[in-house]
């Protein structure tokens, strides 16, 4: 406990003590005074008082925190929270952690191996410290006339035509009083015409994306195809320069006019101060008709504040950037593993309803409502649960599956199956059709629906949501309902149920016709038990 809250506890003791005994004196003289008179209000005020003495003492002892709440399950939880880390870059470091724990979860080895690569690539990031820089933007507004005039060389083809840069290229920048290694990505242009031009702009997409700071270049005012991917990225967090590039073919008016004209549009997600105007590759201008000047090159504006937010907020944007593609990496883990997990719970699915389907075709049940109890299967429920990372004991899976054999029941849904089925059946040409082999194919149906059931509850940490059970219920019922699928699914019971029990019936029969035709031929032998011979007989 701190020393402060100590001595205010001494304090305020030390002074409600002192207080009852000046109030008991006070008592002792009021009440002798009111008893001369009213020994009956006397004692009445003497109690109301002693009342709101109690009362105070107790709320000062409760907003102090000394006595305490036993119903504060909440706060016991609290405790038993790990402490939230202080810098960023542990907070980082710890997702990392958790994206590897996920992607070890993933059983396909080259996806694993691929995102764990990922992984590894991220944490190396956090470590060494390197700012990745990406310039953004359309084809023709000079990206790669910025990255060259920011690190001193040319190391790029800079013309007039769209496309020059075919995918991203990467160069090592030196800014002074950055305090760490910059690496600055020339990427594709974006809104190219073609299949090609759509290419590069996912891979531009992609790559400032991954980037911890993006330098977005314009050579005027942004239209509306580029205002968009711009928002875009700042929506995700992506800290960005706004670099209105070419000044040179622009007056002094329309230079700032089109600084105001951008500053207004991007002010929700760029602060004005990281508008910056730049002249990366001044034209040459016609001073004589012998002389030609070449302008200076703009873009200290540019460098100095490249510079300013590397000493300032370079460790910030690295351990921002390592949770953006953290979260990234762990819910494309999250999407593979849920598909993974859908594959395994839909193969235990089908193995449960093509073996209930077999059995209660075999043996059909004396009452149809018993079809639902018969179709989930509580084993099913404990390997679904399983697959899900919920140990469930056999007790509880059969708990589980008794409500949702009840549900089905009470919503209809087993009366429901049985008439799909049946109506499916009447377009089939299988002459063993009977009530027998409805119950089974109905009772594969439902397990199926109880399947996709329980996918959905343990997917959401066993928990049937808002709607409860029922609601679920009967969306799985919904979706399986559709005529070409129950087609397709009575179409799959006869295959790989009903025509092998057929079969077997059809061939255990034909074995016991020829078993009496042996019996028959040698009861009818000769007296000595000599066989006839088969014309004879």
């Amino acid at each position: 406990m701190p020393l402060s809250r100590i001595i205010t506890i001494v304090v305020g003791l030390s002074v409600i003590f002192g207080l009852m005994l000046w109030l008991i004196s006070a008592l002792s003289r009021l009440y002798s005074e009111i008893a001369w008179n009213s020994p009956f209000l006397a004692n009445f005020l003497v109690f109301i008082l002693i009342v709101l003495l109690i009362c105070f003492i107790a709320i000062f002892i409760y907003y102090l925190g000394i006595i305490p709440n036993k119903s504060g399950g909440k706060g016991k939880r609290r405790k038993n929270l790990p402490a939230l880390p202080a810098e960023k870059n542990q907070i980082a470091s710890k997702t990392i952690q958790a994206v590897k724990k996920q992607v070890a979860q993933i059983q396909d080895e080259v996806t694993q191996k691929a995102l764990l690569a990922k992984s590894q690539q991220i944490e190396a990031n956090l470590t060494n410290g390197i700012l990745k820089v990406a310039v953004f933007g359309t084809g023709s507004a000079g990206k790669t006339s910025l990255v060259n005039a920011l690190i001193g060389e040319m190391v790029g083809n800079v013309n007039a035509s769209i496309g020059t840069t075919k995918e991203g290229v990467t160069y090592s920048l030196k800014l002074p009083q950055a305090n760490r290694e910059i690496l600055i990505t020339d990427t594709p242009g974006i809104l190219e015409m073609g299949a090609p031009g759509e290419i590069r702009e996912q891979l531009a997409r992609q790559l400032a994306t991954e980037a911890d700071l993006l330098l977005f270049v314009c050579d005027n005012d942004l239209r509306a195809s580029e205002f968009t991917p711009l928002e875009a990225l700042a929506s995700i967090g992506k800290r960005s320069l706004l670099i209105f590039n070419k000044i040179d073919l622009y007056s002094e008016e329309e230079q700032e006019i089109i600084t105001t004209n951008l500053q207004e549009r991007v002010k929700n997600f760029i602060a004005h101060v990281d508008v910056l105007k730049a002249c990366a590759n001044p034209q040459p201008v016609q001073f004589s008709e012998d002389e030609m000047i070449q302008p200076d090159i703009e873009i200290t504006s540019v460098i100095k504040r490249l510079a300013a937010i590397c000493r300032a907020e370079g460790d910030d944007l690295l351990a921002d950037n390592i949770l953006l593609q953290s979260q990234r990496l762990g819910e494309e883990a999250r999407k593979l593993i849920s598909q993974q997990r859908s594959r395994e719970a839909d193969k235990i699915i089908m193995r449960y309803q093509w073996i209930g389907a077999g059995v209660i075709a075999c043996t059909p049940l004396p009452v149809v409502d018993m079809l639902a109890t018969a179709a989930v299967n509580a084993q099913m429920v404990v390997e679904i649960g399983q697959v899900y990372g919920c140990e469930l004991n056999n007790d509880t899976g059969k708990d589980l599956a008794l409500s949702l054999g009840k549900t089905l029941v009470s919503l209809g849904v087993v009366k429901g199956a049985v008439e799909l089925i049946a109506k499916a059946l009447q377009f089939t040409a299988a002459t063993y059709v009977v009530g027998k082999v409805i119950q089974g194919i109905s009772a594969a149906y439902l397990t199926r629906i109880a399947g996709k059931s329980f996918v959905e509850y343990f997917s959401h940490d066993q928990d049937w949501g808002d709607g409860g059970i029922t609601e679920v219920v009967q969306r799985q019922f919904k979706l399986s309902r559709k005529d070409e699928f129950v087609k397709v699914f009575v179409q799959d019971a006869i295959t790989k149920v009903i025509e092998p029990i057929k079969d077997t019936l059809d061939s255990n029969f034909n074995h016991q016709e020829e078993e009496e035709s042996n019996d028959i031929y040698f009861d009818e032998g000769d007296e000595w038990g000599n066989p006839k011979s088969k014309d004879e007989w």
